[in-house]
């Protein structure tokens, strides 16, 4: 065939078969690299080109795609795409159309997840007759977290409304990083040697893979299923899952919510002993009842039945004084039963300890007054409110000594 009767094409039909065979070539690819020129346009698509040190690739990720992404990549950052290949016909370059985006490691740590709970899973630390039952009505309530993290104010803010009666004993640690699950082991032990709380409560705020891959660490999973203390566990959002969830006795969504599974309300409480102390009032008033139409068939009985009535009456009158005796004793044993219940209540009352001389310091926090737990809270730059049992002062400290 002579050059003058061989087809010739234009650089668009060039550019489309090029494209064609490219797309019939490959399938959806994984590739790793360092970001570079990114761009976000208006539009919500992504532009950049990913590299490496032996060279570079353009690459589009549409609006569609990448608000599943989770972050807002940057120039410099080391990712893994899955991507189509493609030729962009109008500029004549080969590009890929990213799909989904992740910071480059995450595949290897989900795998690292897998692989250890596979193997946890083998040794049933997460079967569930190895778990605890979560007390119900906890002496004092634990909790493992950052003194720094978000996650703590929300659960105490949750605490103090559903039990402000119920002692919280913190035990700081990190809960990101490399010495993380050591901090949290110790903390786990802490607990355990002194005592004084019946549940733990395991709690951090949500965030990526990486953050929260402290409490996947085998040697923490250990810790947890050997606590003899109840653990709830409320690491991240609810669609944050770690192996720490799956070893402790009961997993909560959030931290709000671990603070809401360890806690009863007060309120309830009160409820359920106001309903407690009207049944047994119903029972005793039954069983009078009952006492007197039998009392009332007796004496007619015996009208009828013996020839003296006066000796009758006599006894009708000692069963009368025997039977008001008796309910003597049983409203004696009420009413001092009434008033154990009514000094339980009370001793729960904050008032009460403030009028046994103690007092409370309260600072304002996001505009609402917290109490202080921790001496390192106080300064000497705000002004804390002092409240006592007839009354509140409003100080500032011009010293501070802390032990």
């Amino acid at each position: 065939m002579s050059e003058i009767s061989r087809e010739i094409l234009t650089v668009g039909d060039l550019n489309r078969a090029i494209a064609s065979s490219l797309e019939e070539r490959f399938d959806t690819v994984w590739v790793s690299g360092e970001i570079s020129n990114f761009k976000a346009y208006d539009s919500g698509h992504w532009y950049f080109s990913l590299k490496d040190e032996e060279g570079q690739i353009r690459c589009v990720m549409f609006r569609g795609r990448n608000g599943q992404v989770g972050f807002m990549p940057q120039s410099g950052d080391l990712v893994e795409l899955a991507a189509n290949l493609g030729f962009y016909i109008p500029r004549g370059d080969i590009q890929l159309t990213v799909q989904s985006m992740r910071r480059a490691g995450m595949g290897g740590l989900y795998e690292a997840f897998l692989k250890l709970k596979a193997k946890l899973t083998k040794e049933g630390l997460f079967d569930s007759d190895r778990k605890h039952e979560i007390p119900s009505h906890p002496r004092a309530i634990g909790i493992i977290t950052s003194p720094q993290a978000a996650a703590l104010k929300d659960v105490l803010s949750t605490l103090a409304r559903r039990a402000p009666h119920i002692p919280i004993v913190l035990y700081p640690t990190l809960v990101q990083g490399p010495e993380a699950p050591a901090g949290i082991i110790a903390a786990l032990k802490a607990a355990e040697k002194e005592n004084a709380v019946d549940v733990i409560l395991l709690v951090r705020g949500g965030g990526s893979i990486e953050d929260l891959w402290a409490f996947n660490d085998e040697q923490l999973a250990y810790a947890i299923s050997q606590s003899p203390i109840p653990i709830v566990s409320g690491v991240g959002h609810e669609t944050d899952v770690t192996i720490a969830d799956f070893v402790a006795d009961l997993r909560a969504p959030t931290p709000t919510g671990a603070a809401e599974l360890a806690a009863p309300r007060r309120d309830q409480m009160l409820q359920e002993l106001d309903a407690i102390m009207q049944a047994l009032l119903q029972r005793v008033n039954q069983r009078i009842e009952r006492e007197a139409q039998t009392l009332d068939q007796l004496a007619l009985r015996l009208s009828h039945a013996l020839p003296n009535p006066d000796r009758m009456r006599e006894q009708i009158n000692s069963w009368h004084q025997r039977l008001n005796q008796a309910w003597t004793v049983r409203m004696e044993n009420w009413r001092r039963n009434q008033g154990h219940y009514q000094s339980q209540l009370e001793m729960l009352n904050p008032q009460r300890t403030l009028e046994r001389g103690y007092a409370v310091i309260l600072s304002k926090e996001a505009g609402a007054m917290q109490a202080v737990r921790n001496p390192n809270e106080l300064n000497t730059k705000d002004a804390f409110q002092v409240r006592l049992a007839e009354g509140q002062v409003e100080v500032e400290f011009s010293k501070l000594e802390i032990d």
